[in-house]
């Protein structure tokens, strides 16, 4: 049953989110989903199964996310608007998500496997080097990476670096409008 296997993953990201690696364990799940004892390890048999489900679930809301969003315009002040809108809405709607790609990531930062599927999971590089060959730009893949350096900085900084000691909440034009700043900095840089 696909529609359980994706509630134990998404709850597992709650937990690991709220409470921290540590905290994540089949009896946690069952509990936070009020399932009976045991029903979390029939879909997931190991921690390391469980711990997997939780990083395949955040590359899958993360594509969700890249496939709803609309082509960017070439014009810079508008594209750098539409990212920011877009970091913005990843650090008000999806802080949970955040939190427990950090926490997995440190986990998981010798694993073979998994640990390229959440490096890769929130930003894609492809599609920045698209835009930046519809840019112009020379060496179109290492300004998609560069650029995908730089939101994440800007997503980790608001969310718990130096900028989220600013009080500027997520979800407001004023987030959307730090954000912007940053990233068209950016690309009038590369483009110039």
């Amino acid at each position: 049953m696909p529609e359980r296997r994706e509630q134990i993953a998404d709850a597992a990201i709650t937990i690991v989110a709220r409470e921290g690696m540590r905290a994540l364990t089949h009896r946690a799940v069952d509990r936070a989903l009020d399932l009976p004892g045991g029903s979390t390890s029939y879909y997931f048999r190991t921690r390391r199964a469980l711990i997997e489900s939780a990083v395949r679930r955040l590359a899958e809301r993360s594509r969700q996310e890249f496939d709803t969003t609309a082509a960017p315009s070439l014009d810079l002040a508008s594209l750098a608007e539409g990212v920011a809108r877009s970091l913005d809405r990843m650090l008000h709607t999806r802080h949970d998500d955040l939190v427990a790609r950090h926490a997995l990531t440190v986990e998981l930062s010798g694993d073979a496997d998994l640990h390229p599927l959440l490096a890769t999971c929130l930003f894609s590089r492809a599609r920045a080097a698209e835009l930046f060959d519809a840019l112009g730009v020379a060496e179109p893949e290492n300004a998609g990476a560069d650029f995908v350096s730089v939101v994440e900085g800007l997503v980790f900084d608001r969310f718990v670096g130096a900028r989220s000691l600013d009080g500027i909440a997520p979800g407001t034009e004023r987030s959307v409008r730090q954000l912007a700043r940053a990233v068209e900095s950016y690309l009038r840089g590369v483009t110039a």
